[in-house]
Parts: C-alpha cells; sequence; structure tokens
C-alpha cells in the first residue's frame, strides 16, 4: 500500500512558501531587468530559479494532496530546462541528469499505486469535484503560456517573452489566485497575487518599447 507521506501542516506550508519564494525571485529579477532594459527580457535566472520552484512546489502539492498543483508543474517543468539550454547556461552533465530524471523518477514510484494516488488526490469529502476541475482548468492555461512561450523561442530560435505570454499569465493567475482564496491556500494567494502585479507590469512595459521603435 502507497503512504502519503504525513508531514506537520507548517512544514508543509513552509515548502509552498519557498516554492513561491523562487517563482517570486524569477519575476522580480525579470521585472527589474525589464525595467531597466525598458523592454520585456528573459533574464537566465528567471529560468534556473523557476526549475527549483517547480520541483518544490510539486512536492507541496503533493504533500497537500492538490491534483491541480502537480499537474501544472510537470507540464511546464521541461519546458523550463528547454530554455536553460537556450540560454547556454552550463551546467555538469551529472546535474542535467539529475534534473532530467526527477520527473521520471517520480512518475515511476507512483506508477505502480497510480490507483491510491487517484484516490488520495480525489477522494477528499473536503475538496469538492468541481473546485478540483476550477483549480486544474487554471494550471493548465497557466502552463499553456510556457507551452506558447516554447513555440515561439524555438520559431524565433532564441529564449524570449512575449505579449501573449503575459495574457495567459494574467488570465491563467486570476483562475490560480481565485482557487487558492476558495481554498484558504495561502501559498497559491501570495504567489499569484504578487505574480498579477508584475504581469500587467510587463504588458505595459512591452507596449511602451513597441511604440519607440
Amino acid at each position: 500500500m502507497l503512504e502519503m507521506i504525513v508531514l506537520p501542516a507548517l512544514l508543509i506550508t513552509g515548502i509552498g512558501l519557498l516554492a513561491q519564494c523562487f517563482f517570486s525571485a524569477r519575476t522580480l529579477v525579470q521585472w527589474i531587468m525589464s525595467e531597466r532594459a525598458h523592454k520585456v527580457l528573459s533574464p537566465s535566472l528567471f529560468w534556473i530559479f523557476s526549475v527549483v520552484g517547480s520541483i518544490l512546489l510539486a512536492l507541496y502539492g503533493y504533500l497537500r494532496q492538490d491534483f491541480s498543483i502537480v499537474l501544472g508543474q510537470f507540464l511546464s517543468y521541461y519546458i523550463y530546462l528547454w530554455n536553460i539550454k537556450m540560454k547556454r547556461i552550463s551546467l555538469p552533465y551529472t546535474v542535467w541528469g539529475i534534473l532530467i530524471a526527477i520527473p521520471i523518477t517520480a512518475m515511476v514510484a507512483l506508477g505502480g499505486h497510480a490507483g491510491e494516488v487517484m484516490d488520495e488526490f480525489f477522494g477528499n469529502a473536503s475538496l469538492p469535484r468541481w473546485l478540483i476541475v476550477y483549480g486544474s482548468v487554471g494550471q493548465v492555461l497557466f502552463t499553456l503560456r510556457f507551452i506558447y512561450q516554447w513555440w515561439y523561442s524555438r520559431k524565433a530560435g532564441v529564449s524570449s517573452l512575449p505579449p501573449v505570454f503575459w495574457w495567459i499569465s494574467l488570465i491563467g493567475a486570476g483562475i490560480i489566485f481565485s482557487y487558492g482564496l476558495m481554498r484558504l491556500d495561502i501559498v497559491l494567494m501570495l504567489g499569484q497575487g504578487f505574480g498579477l502585479i508584475v504581469y500587467i507590469r510587463n504588458l505595459i512595459i512591452g507596449k511602451r518599447a513597441k511604440l519607440e521603435d
């Protein structure tokens, strides 16, 4: 039988807040550098912090038995790695191997207990099925921004954060923020609340830069 890891609620919240610290740090770095350059940038630290934050938030989602959080991180994780490669960030082969293997190892470890894992995620009587679907829609939409970013950057041949990325971010973050409110999840509320401000600001910076060209 698969046993869910049982940790104190405060420790689980701490893991989630640490994850959001990395996500907020990536957003803050990107915002500051873009303000200075007067155009929207895609700095290397944005992607490095994304990988670390993604691992921590996936762990938080698992410990919280929150399917939507885990789904969102699994969908975007390898796009973060692709952008790191595009930025030509030098990492030892061992580190690359570990980073690539983390989601695969987690899926293999849980694969033999898929039914039990699903029961843990969807069998929570205190969490309505419609709310799980709502949160998952928000996470999928939020993740689509990185799928679009990957497609756009691959086409352009350089890692970048186009305007549509920020529009999708804004809509997805709004849904996740409201989901966090309904779940009384301080981790989601803090992370997305800060993000909403930066997404709007990046749209303003991008528009001004386009007008100045």
